[in-house]
């Protein structure tokens, strides 16, 4: 049960308990039409305290909880109460010290507290203190004081106490379900990271095994095939820990392709593709397979790009020694966009 509806089923309790002593007390009244008319006023501000929309800039409106009354509201809904308890003392005109004991106080309390409950407790305290006043002025000090004055106060006094507390509970809920949220996340990463490397480690078994297997066979004594393969296993295994996000399956081809024909590759994944979505780096991965297969330089540097209009730069230079500069040595430069082009 959430404390929204505690409260509520409490407040329709009393409103009842109120509205019956006043409608009975309407009948025996020396005014009974001054005194229905308090009993309709203080029933239309319970009503309006308790039903009305909250504010709109209430951050709280979403929470479970009873939202912040608007200020026109809470202000219309402060004068009906004490003009009820003022139409109330008129209506009892010289039989005022019958009143029904904490009759005025306990039910213009009640509106204040559905008020302060509503999160204006400010004005919950002028209507105490206007309600006071009225009290003091009608039948004294002592009479108020006996007749509801402080219960009407302390009712007050325990809303206020009682948002306060609420309030810390969900302030602490909510901040525990942060930090569990971010446990979950951080729980999540490590199992995560976990299993990557459990991966890499079947992965490096499965392309490094059988050549170290055969090296130890040979004590390292390779013919031109194996020391290719040897070279081939040793590439594989550093792209797929430098740049794993940017492998496919075609790309990896590409690249065996190129390292079977002599040529030398790096590739270097520096977190600069956080952004992409698996059908943006599908379409990058098609880009590089593809040039990676259309060229013919002897050493290529493959690289993401930080830059907000480039994913990945493609770089390939001529063998050392074939061109005159560092510029003539340049072959390939292919830079493939973040964004497909429209």
């Amino acid at each position: 049960m959430t404390v929204r509806r505690v409260i509520y089923g409490l407040v329709f309790a009393f409103t009842a308990y109120f509205l019956l002593r006043g409608i009975v007390w309407t009948f025996q009244a020396p005014v009974p039409a001054m005194q229905g008319a308090a009993v309709a006023v203080w029933l239309v501000g319970v009503l309006g305290a308790m039903l009305l929309a909250n504010d709109p800039d209430d951050g709280d409106e979403t929470q479970n909880r009873p939202g912040r009354l608007p200020l026109g509201v809470a202000i219309l809904v402060l004068v009906l109460g004490v003009s009820g308890a003022a139409l109330s003392f008129l209506g009892s005109a010289d039989r005022v010290l019958e009143l029904p004991a904490s009759g005025v106080y306990g039910a213009v309390g009640l509106l204040l507290t559905i008020v302060c409950v509503r999160r204006r407790a400010l004005l919950a305290w002028i209507g105490i203190a206007a309600l006071a006043a009225q009290g003091i002025a009608v039948i004294g000090l002592d009479l108020s004081l006996q007749r509801g004055l402080l219960g009407a106060v302390l009712w007050v006094a325990l809303a206020q106490l009682l948002m306060w507390f609420t309030d810390r509970a969900y302030r602490d809920t909510s901040r525990l379900a942060r930090l569990q949220q971010v446990s979950s996340a951080w729980q999540a990463a490590q199992e995560a990271r976990r299993f990557e490397r459990r991966q890499r480690v079947q992965f490096a078994l499965i392309v490094a095994g059988p050549v170290l297997a055969r090296v130890i066979e040979t004590g390292g004594r390779l013919g031109d095939s194996e020391r290719l393969r040897a070279r081939l296993a040793e590439g594989t295994l550093r792209d797929e820990l430098r740049g794993a996000r940017l492998l496919d399956d075609e790309v990896r081809l590409a690249i065996r392709a190129l390292r079977e024909r002599g040529a030398t590759l790096t590739i270097f994944d520096e977190n600069a593709l956080e952004d992409l979505d698996e059908p943006a780096l599908q379409r990058v991965r098609s880009e590089l397979a593809a040039t990676l297969r259309g060229t013919s330089a002897e050493r290529i540097i493959v690289r993401t790009s930080p830059d907000p209009d480039t994913a990945v730069t493609v770089v390939g230079r001529r063998a050392a020694g074939a061109g005159v500069g560092d510029e003539d040595d340049v072959e390939l430069w292919h830079e493939i966009p973040r964004r497909a082009p429209a």
